[in-house]
């Protein structure tokens, strides 16, 4: 399938023209080619590449700085959203959008959510992202959505990778211990996308690594990888550390209907947070 890859340079538009290449046709595309904000340089886009179906991985993903530049952030996370969409079903085209655990509100319990729960973000980057699933639902074509948490992979910054160099330079840390979510491994959300769109499968997903935990347990998952007393790491609250845009307290995304569609398991958080420490540790992780 000829398939266009938005945001090809980020952690999982890379991981996603890394994994897929074997199987489609791809062609990425980041904000040096097109600026998916701009109605004719989106419908420009679409005339060259012509594709039968798009994977929309670019996206505003600075959730602190939502807050601070919100006509930018909707622009990116919606307005352009909406654009895609709209060129996608003028040319009979299917549509992958990934978004976020933060379109939901956080206080649904430890459980978490599932795929049909009601959209009620807290902040502005949730905000954003729930404008693009509306954009990609008034869709007539096929359509997916594939709500992710807590990526981490090849990339500058990402928690697995900040904590390993926090752990070499200071001798105790404090993480936040009261919000909970699922930690992902972009070349494992990479697969499931593949899944999904070899699959033909339609409706809103779930795709995450199996299992949940909170920040504090990640670090010190980190930490007994990197053969780091856990004792160095001890918990505290989000109100510790004040940020511009509220966190959910719990943002646990449950899945069923991957399950339902016949998508393999995905492995467990451990296991993927300890294949990414392991490409770290070895030198072979990517930075972007």
């Amino acid at each position: 399938m000829k398939i266009l890859v938005t945001g090809c340079e980020g952690m999982l538009g890379q991981a996603v023209m890394r994994r897929l290449a074997s199987v489609h046709e791809l062609t990425g595309v980041d904000v040096a080619g097109a600026d998916l904000t701009q109605a004719q340089q989106v419908k420009d886009l679409f005339d060259r590449t012509k594709p039968e179906w798009v994977i929309h991985c670019a996206a505003w993903t600075d959730v602190d700085g939502a807050e601070s530049h919100r006509e930018a952030a909707m622009a990116v996370n919606g307005l352009a959203t909406e654009y895609v969409a709209q060129n996608c079903d003028a040319i009979a085209a299917g549509l992958t959008y990934i978004s976020t655990d933060y379109v939901f509100n956080g206080r649904g319990g430890a459980q978490g959510y599932t795929e049909n729960e009601k959209r009620d973000p807290i902040n502005y980057y949730g905000l954003t992202k729930a404008r693009g699933e509306e954009a990609v639902e008034s869709m007539s074509g096929p359509w997916q959505i594939v709500r992710t948490s807590w990526l981490f992979g090849d990339g500058k910054v990402n928690f697995p990778k900040t904590i390993r160099r926090l752990l070499g330079e200071k001798p105790t840390l404090k993480v936040v211990a009261d919000q909970r979510g699922c930690p992902t491994h972009a070349d494992d959300l990479a697969d499931v996308l593949g899944f999904l769109v070899s699959s033909g499968s339609r409706g809103i997903f779930h795709g995450t690594n199996a299992g949940q935990c909170t920040w504090f347990d990640l670090a010190r998952e980190v930490a007994g990888l990197i053969k780091v007393d856990v004792q160095h790491i001890t918990a505290c609250s989000g109100s510790e550390y004040p940020t511009a845009a509220v966190r959910p307290a719990c943002s646990v995304l449950e899945s069923h209907h991957l399950e339902e569609a016949g998508c393999p398991d995905r492995p467990l958080w451990q296991e993927a947070v300890g294949r990414y420490i392991r490409l770290l540790e070895t030198g072979q992780a990517r930075h972007l």
